[in-house]
Formats: structure tokens, C-alpha cells, sequence
């Protein structure tokens, strides 16, 4: 993305992934002053005006340090890739992601699942978006489902859109004869 507007809206002072705020600053606000609490995240990508990301999280820990600025979503992140009609072309979903602003990457972990309007699924472990090369990739283990086949394999590299999907060292390949399991459905 040629300009990335980076706008950050959300409400201060939450303790880790409580429903209830907290009674007292969180022990960790007091043993680093270079982080700040936010509840209700919202980051906004656009190029050129048009918005083209959005990440949201219930929590982010924001670190300030000059040498190492990055965000922290301990509690989960949801992002949305949207086209060019800004509606929502695909979602990503993970447990936990940082973003490292100095490299311009956000790496994902835990139970991360990606699904596009297209039917498309992934899941793994682990993924990385980098932000300035609008790519996505991993060397893990992923499971990619589209209509018809299952692909198994270590390793993936798509663009950020999920296009010009990549797989290294592909362990499997499952064609799906949709109309055969649809027949069998009806019969049982």
C-alpha cells in the first residue's frame, strides 16, 4: 500500500482479557511505562483513501519503545481484507497477533483460520502478513479447503487477498467429488 493511514480507536485501562475493568492499574502499566491498555481496537489501512484492512481486537497492549514500537493482541484480532468495492473479500482470525511497526508485519497465532467469499478456508498455527509487500505466508503446517479439494502442506505464501495462493511441499491432495457426497447425503 503506497500510504497506510493507521488510526487507532478505542478506550484505555483494560486488565488483560477481563470483562470487568479493573479496580486498580494493571501490575503490568506499572512495571512498563512504555505500554499503554487499549480496549476495543480498531486499525484502518487505506491506500489512496480507499479502505482496504481493518483489524479489530477486544484488547491491545501498545508498546512505545523507541527501538521496538509494536502492538500486542493478546486476546484475539479479527481482520478484514476488503476489494476494491470495499465490501469484505476475506477474514482472518487468530488468538494472538503482534504487529511489529519498524518491519511492517503482523504475525498471527493460535488457531488461525482465514475464509474468503470464495469458499476458500485455510487453517494453521501460524501466519505473517507483511504489510508492505501485501503478502501472507507461513512455513507451518496448513490445511486449505476450496470448492472440490483439500490441500495439505508445509508452507504457504499468497497475497494479501488470498490470491496467487503458493504452497510449499504439498503432503496432500483430496478432490472432492461434491456431487457424489451431496447424492449420498440425500440417500441417508
Amino acid at each position: 500500500m503506497k500510504s497506510i493511514t493507521f488510526i487507532i480507536i478505542a478506550a484505555i485501562l483494560l486488565a488483560g482479557c477481563r470483562e470487568e475493568a479493573p479496580e486498580t492499574l494493571p501490575d503490568a502499566l506499572l512495571s512498563n511505562p512504555n505500554m499503554e491498555l487499549l480496549e476495543e481496537v480498531e486499525i484502518l489501512y487505506s491506500d489512496s483513501a480507499a479502505l482496504k484492512v481493518r483489524v479489530t481486537g477486544p484488547v491491545m497492549h501498545y508498546f512505545t519503545e523507541a527501538n521496538d514500537p509494536r502492538q500486542e493482541f493478546p486476546c484475539g484480532v479479527i481482520v478484514h481484507f476488503l476489494d476494491r468495492d470495499q465490501q469484505v473479500a476475506s477474514i482472518l482470525t487468530a488468538k494472538y497477533a503482534i504487529r511489529r511497526e519498524s518491519i511492517g508485519t503482523i504475525i498471527v497465532r493460535d488457531s488461525v483460520v482465514w475464509q474468503s467469499v470464495r469458499k476458500e478456508h485455510l487453517t494453521t498455527d501460524e501466519l505473517t502478513w507483511d504489510e508492505r509487500r501485501q503478502k501472507v505466508f507461513t512455513d507451518r503446517f496448513v490445511v486449505v479447503t476450496r470448492p472440490g479439494e483439500i490441500l495439505y502442506g508445509r508452507g504457504f505464501e499468497a497475497n494479501q487477498d488470498f490470491s496467487n495462493l503458493t504452497m510449499k511441499a504439498v503432503e496432500g491432495r483430496v478432490v472432492v467429488d461434491e456431487e457424489k457426497n451431496e447424492n449420498q447425503a440425500e440417500n441417508n
